[in-house]
């Protein structure tokens, strides 16, 4: 029996540590340039009419992006596209402080959005390659420093904003202090398929793409479905839960600030906790308690009678839906082992359809018909999560025992 290398596990929890910072920097800034659109409306005298073209950009690219990552790293490793993708992120959202003219904004957009698909569908492809080398649920705990870094980033907005700061004040000081920190830990990123001091094939770290193997999209399709699912209901909460508090529960401005801020928080909580959830009893059993749990908090915001119950609702949807689209990543590589980084780099563009579909499928049903009834739909989409449950059905590993096949495969 081989061996296992003495700086493997040390390689790993290096390879973790700089992974988590990676989604840390860019929960932060997304965060920074969602939350300053209005004054990224006002600086380069973009009309309400034409903003919701300019805010479409931005997925559709990211989508983009996402197919082009697929393609690349069957040549390059995945932690090469997101060693150099994070750095473009942080120039390019310092780009849309930096100009004064549409077409500079314009430039700036298409790069953040290209660069944030490959950035998402490299993160997590290492994520799904680092959970297999463990042997153990660990993917929730990256989305949860995700979540981290955009409360970081939505308080900094706050601050800037606060103050009255430009943008480039704004955004200046976060790249330059995040920029060298991600490019850094970028060192440590686990991608390679060999220990660079022993030669040893690292466990769980197959090659980017095995020859013969393929994604199959009629098995990736239930995963895609509870993808785009779970980021409607996140654009939901995300773009609906101000006004929504604000003019059909009747509450004041500063209360109609809290059900995001009560969400963000509790995506947080849930997903810093969601694996220990997921080690103790499957995947299959967390995505269903999260799916009824944000079903039941939109039937709770749908009911309420007032800003408080509403509040309430959003804090259940928060910790409901966190559990789903960093499972959906996991489900994906047990379900491809061999072509995992394709099945992720896929999966990933469903992040931006359902993003592209919330918030103009909840406007539009708000208008025709009420914004109580709007919020049932996202309930409904939600409640189908349950008919794919067993799509997350864990095939490879044990998680309450921290075995893994296709790890003892490799080390026997």
């Amino acid at each position: 029996m081989t061996a296992k290398p003495v700086n493997t596990d040390v390689r790993l929890r290096h390879g973790r540590v700089s992974l988590a910072l990676s989604f840390f920097v860019q929960g932060v800034a997304f965060a920074l340039l969602v939350t300053r659109i209005p004054a990224i409306q006002d600086r380069y005298g973009i009309s309400d009419a034409l903003l919701p073209a300019f805010l479409a950009a931005v997925p559709v690219l990211a989508g983009v992006g996402s197919v082009l990552t697929e393609r690349i790293v069957a040549r390059v490793r995945p932690r090469t596209v997101l060693r150099w993708s994070q750095p473009l992120v942080l120039l390019a959202l310092l780009g849309v402080a930096a100009g004064d003219q549409v077409w500079q904004l314009i430039a700036a957009l298409s790069a953040f959005g290209l660069s944030v698909g490959a950035l998402d569908a490299s993160m997590n492809m290492l994520g799904v390659r680092l959970q297999r080398a463990y042997g153990r649920s660990i993917m929730l705990g990256f989305h949860a420093t995700y979540s981290l870094g955009g409360i970081a980033g939505a308080s900094l907005a706050w601050a800037g904003a606060h103050w009255d700061l430009s943008l480039l004040l704004s955004y200046l000081p976060v790249v330059v202090v995040l920029l060298p920190a991600a490019l850094v830990g970028s060192h440590w990123y686990t991608g390679a398929e060999t220990d660079t001091k022993s030669g040893t094939r690292i466990p769980g770290e197959p090659a980017a793409t095995t020859p013969g193997k393929s994604v199959a999209f009629k098995a990736l399709l239930p995963l895609c479905l509870v993808m785009t699912f779970a980021y409607i209901g996140d654009s939901t909460v995300s773009n609906w839960s101000a006004k929504y508090l604000q003019d059909v529960l009747g509450s004041s401005e500063e209360v109609a600030t809290v059900p995001y801020n009560a969400y963000m928080v509790t995506t947080l909580l849930g997903r810093a906790a969601g694996d220990f959830g997921v080690r103790r009893f499957g995947p299959v059993a967390v995505v269903r308690f999260g799916s009824l749990l944000a079903a039941a908090g939109f039937a709770v915001v749908a009911l309420a009678p007032g800003a408080w119950v509403g509040i309430l609702g959003f804090t259940m949807l928060g910790l409901g839906l966190c559990v789903l689209v960093p499972q959906c990543f996991a489900a994906a590589g047990r379900m491809f082992p061999e072509a995992s980084d394709a099945a992720v780099a896929r999966l990933n563009i469903f992040n931006y359809v359902g993003f592209l579909i919330g918030s103009p499928l909840v406007g539009a049903l708000g208008d025709v018909w009420s914004y109580r009834g709007a919020m049932l739909v996202p309930m409904l989409m939600i409640l189908v999560t349950l008919v794919y449950a067993r799509s997350f059905a864990d095939g490879t590993a044990r998680y309450g025992g921290g075995h893994d096949r296709s790890r003892t495969a490799d080390v026997g």
